[in-house]
């Protein structure tokens, strides 16, 4: 029997999907956002691949045919779990695939800040390396990597794939998780040691912002706050104000709370030389992106034969 399967937003996936092993209708839409257009685009569906195409409660009530949200990411916050459980809906989502890609945005946001490599070569466009008196200046300090201490905040495969490239580099690795594991720190150990912190945790009401004022209060003043997980881990607002006033020394976001920030967004709009934000993009190494669509289609194909594969739990 024919299972009609429809990709609500390709366009945010920059890689070939192979045909699928069954008989099959495939619908591509670039992108997908109003409740309208998600109903209207999968009447009939069984099956939905979407990456952050919102799937509440109340869309997925008008969409009795679906059986299954395959998540072509590994954050699946945006899909209702609870109500797709009520409507015996499957959600699979990508797992172990970004164990390259992101790790190494890390690292290079890591450097760039500890180093202050983007401020500096602004200044030399702005002129100001012709202006100096000497061969170099020192309007910005300069930290080692090695010799510091990274804080991970989640220890999982990117937790772990990152710390192997810190301790690489000659950091000390300290790391926390809500899972207990064997050497693992507390979350207070984190903010007070650390000289980097990075966050590799998923958004939940327990995780979001995990970090605001206080616990930006609690770490060093030269330590960088790094963000490849969830905007909404963080506190916005105080992070702009701890960036501004010295409380820490950096920070380097691929995330923001709403994205794309269409209504603008406080950190994207900051003109401050220890902050750098990327587009959401630490994931999407060609490699990665590969991996993560061959992956998209395993999860549909085992599905279909009745072995499901990376469920997530309401």
């Amino acid at each position: 029997m024919t299972k009609k399967i429809v990709f609500l937003d390709r366009e945010s996936l920059d890689a070939k999907v192979r045909p699928f092993n069954f008989p099959h209708e495939y619908v591509e839409h670039d992108s997908t956002w109003t409740p309208e257009e998600i109903v209207a685009r999968l009447q009939g569906a069984e099956i939905a691949l979407i990456n952050k195409v919102p799937m509440r409660a109340e869309t997925l009530k008008q969409l009795p045919d679906l059986k299954l949200i395959a998540v072509a990411a590994t954050g699946t916050d945006v899909v209702d779990k609870a109500q797709a459980k009520q409507q015996g809906i499957t959600v699979v989502n990508i797992r172990n695939y970004a164990f390259n890609t992101v790790p190494e945005h890390v690292v290079g946001l890591m450097f760039a800040l500890r180093r202050a490599i983007v401020p500096y070569a602004n200044s030399v466009k702005r002129g100001d390396w012709a202006k100096s008196k000497q061969f170099c200046y020192f309007d910005y300090p300069i930290y080692d990597i090695a010799g510091s201490t990274l804080g991970i905040v989640g220890y999982g495969a990117l937790g772990k794939s990152i710390a192997k490239r810190a301790e690489a580099l000659g950091m000390t690795v300290i790391a926390y998780d809500v899972f207990p594991q064997d050497g693992l720190v507390d979350f207070e150990t984190i903010l007070a040691q650390s000289d980097v912190i990075t966050l590799h945790v998923p958004l939940t009401p327990e995780t979001k912002g995990m970090i605001g004022a206080a616990e930006l209060k609690k770490m060093k003043k030269n330590a960088i706050l790094i963000n490849t997980a969830r905007g909404g881990l963080v506190d916005e607002a105080a992070l702009l104000e701890a960036l501004k006033d010295g409380t820490i020394a950096g920070a380097g976001f691929d995330v923001v709370a709403q994205e794309p920030p269409k209504d603008g967004n406080i950190l994207c709009e900051a003109d401050l030389p220890n902050l750098i934000v990327t587009p959401h993009v630490a994931w999407a190494s060609k490699e990665a992106m590969q991996i993560l669509a061959d992956q998209l289609v395993d999860n549909v194909e085992a599905f279909v034969a009745g072995k499901p594969q990376n469920v997530v739990e309401a």
